[in-house]
C-alpha cells in the first residue's frame, strides 16, 4: 500500500518540462514572501495605523483595481514582447514597490502605492500563465498548472506562518520580506530561463476556436469570466474580511490566524498533484469545478455554526481548501484549451482580470455589508453567491 502511494506520487510529478519546474521554483521563491496581502486588513486596522474596516476595504479594493488594469496591460505586453521580459520587469519593480509601501503612513499615499504595486505585481500573472502553457503539453497542462499552484501554496504556507510571527513583532518587516523575495524571483528567472523560441504551431482545433479569435469576442469564454469573477469575489474574503472576523469576533491571535492560513497551503501541497493526476483522466472538468464551488459555499456556511472557535475555523479551512483544489486547476485548463500562441496573452489577461475584479469589488462591498449588518449576513451572502455560481457553471457545461 505504501509502495503504491509512493509510486503514485512519483508518477504525478513525471513528464513535466524543465522550464515548468523552473517557473514553479521562481513562484516558490516569490510566494515564500507572501506576507503583506493576507495581513493587509489587520495591518491597516491595527492600533498603530488606526484605520477602519471600511478604509481597509477601500485599500484592498484599489489593490484589486490595480490588478485588473495591470492584468490587461500584462496580457497585451506578453503578446508583444514575450512572457520572459514581462515577468522580469514585474517581479523586480513589484519588489521595490512592496518595500516603499511599507514605509508610508499617509492614507492617501497608501491608496496610491497599493494601486501601483498591484498594477505592476499582477502584470506578472498573464505572463506566467502564458509561459506555463507554452512549456507544457496538452496532456500534462493541468498538472503543470497544479505544480505552479503547489509552489504558490507551499510558498504561501511558509509565508503566512512566518508572517504571523513577524506581524506580532513588526508589520513593516512584512513589506521588506515580500519585496526582497520578489526581487530574488526575478534574479532566478533572469539567469536560468532562456528566451523562448516561439513556433507557429497551434494546439487548438480550428473548428473550436479560430486561430485569430480575440478573447473579447469569445462569448462562451466571456460568460466563463463572469462566473470566475463571482467566485473570486467570494474566495478573496478568506484573505480580507475573514481574518478580521477570526481576530475580532472569534478572538484568535495573529499567530493562530497565520497557522490556519498556512494549513490551507500545506493541504494543497500534500494532495493536489496526486488528486489532479487522478481526476484529469476522468474528463469531467466542469463537474469538478462545480463540486469545488459547492465546497467553498459550505466553508462560509460553516462559519455560522456555534462551538469552539478553533474547531470551526479548521472545518472552514478544510472545506475551502477542498473547494479550491477541485476547481481552480480545471478553470485554468478551460481557458488554456481555447487559446493559441498568438492570443494566449489576451485570454490570460481576461482570466487575471476576473480575479482582480473579484478582489476589487469583494473587500469593498463585503466590508460595507458587515458594517451595515453583521458577519452572519456576509457569510450567508457569500455561500449563496457561490451556489449560484456553481449553477452558472452547470449551464456553461450544458452549452
Amino acid at each position: 500500500m505504501i509502495g503504491r502511494t509512493i509510486s503514485l506520487y512519483k508518477t504525478s510529478f513525471t513528464g513535466l518540462s524543465r522550464e515548468t519546474w523552473l517557473l514553479s521554483l521562481t513562484m516558490l521563491i516569490n510566494r515564500s514572501g507572501t506576507m503583506v496581502v493576507p495581513f493587509m486588513t489587520l495591518y491597516l486596522t491595527s492600533k498603530e495605523m488606526g484605520h477602519s474596516l471600511s478604509d481597509a476595504g477601500i485599500v484592498m479594493g484599489l489593490f484589486g483595481l490595480g490588478a485588473i488594469i495591470g492584468a490587461f496591460f500584462g496580457g497585451r505586453f506578453t503578446d508583444k514582447i514575450g512572457f520572459r521580459k514581462v515577468q522580469l520587469i514585474t517581479l523586480f519593480f513589484g519588489g521595490i514597490l512592496f518595500i516603499v509601501l511599507g514605509q508610508i503612513h499617509s492614507f492617501s499615499l497608501i491608496c496610491l502605492f497599493t494601486f501601483l504595486l498591484s498594477f505592476v505585481n499582477e502584470g506578472f500573472r498573464p505572463a506566467n500563465s502564458s509561459a506555463i502553457a507554452f512549456y507544457s503539453k496538452p496532456e500534462n497542462r493541468t498538472r503543470s498548472f497544479s505544480l505552479n499552484r503547489l509552489s504558490i501554496n507551499l510558498g504561501w504556507a511558509v509565508g503566512v506562518s512566518i508572517g504571523g510571527l513577524i506581524a506580532a513583532y513588526s508589520y513593516e518587516l512584512l513589506f521588506w520580506v515580500d519585496g526582497l523575495t520578489n526581487i530574488c524571483g526575478a534574479i532566478v528567472l533572469f539567469f536560468f530561463l532562456k528566451p523562448a523560441k516561439i513556433s507557429t504551431k497551434t494546439e487548438v482545433k480550428k473548428e473550436e476556436v479560430p486561430i485569430s479569435q480575440s478573447a473579447y469576442k469569445d462569448k462562451k469564454y466571456l460568460f466563463f469570466i463572469v462566473l470566475v469573477t463571482l467566485f473570486a469575489f467570494c474566495f478573496f474574503q478568506l484573505f480580507t474580511t475573514v481574518p478580521k472576523y477570526f481576530r475580532d469576533n472569534l478572538f484568535l491571535s495573529e499567530r493562530y490566524i497565520g497557522f490556519i492560513m498556512a494549513f490551507n497551503g500545506l493541504i494543497i501541497v500534500c494532495i493536489e498533484m496526486v488528486l489532479i493526476y487522478i481526476l484529469e483522466k476522468k474528463n469531467r472538468n466542469m463537474f469538478f469545478i462545480r463540486f469545488g464551488l459547492i465546497m467553498c459555499a459550505m466553508a462560509f456556511f460553516s462559519l455560522l455554526l456555534p462551538g469552539n472557535a478553533k474547531l470551526i475555523t479548521l472545518i472552514m479551512i478544510l472545506f475551502i481548501t477542498i473547494g479550491e483544489i477541485t476547481s481552480m486547476p480545471f478553470m485554468n485548463s478551460f481557458w488554456i484549451s481555447r487559446t493559441n500562441e498568438k492570443n494566449r496573452g489576451q485570454y490570460a489577461a481576461l482570466y487575471t482580470i476576473a480575479w482582480g475584479t473579484g478582489q476589487t469589488l469583494g473587500p469593498f462591498f463585503c466590508s460595507k455589508l458587515v458594517e451595515a449588518s453583521s458577519f452572519t449576513a456576509l457569510f450567508i451572502v457569500l455561500g449563496s453567491v457561490l451556489l449560484l455560481t456553481a449553477y452558472g457553471f452547470y449551464k456553461l457545461s450544458r452549452n
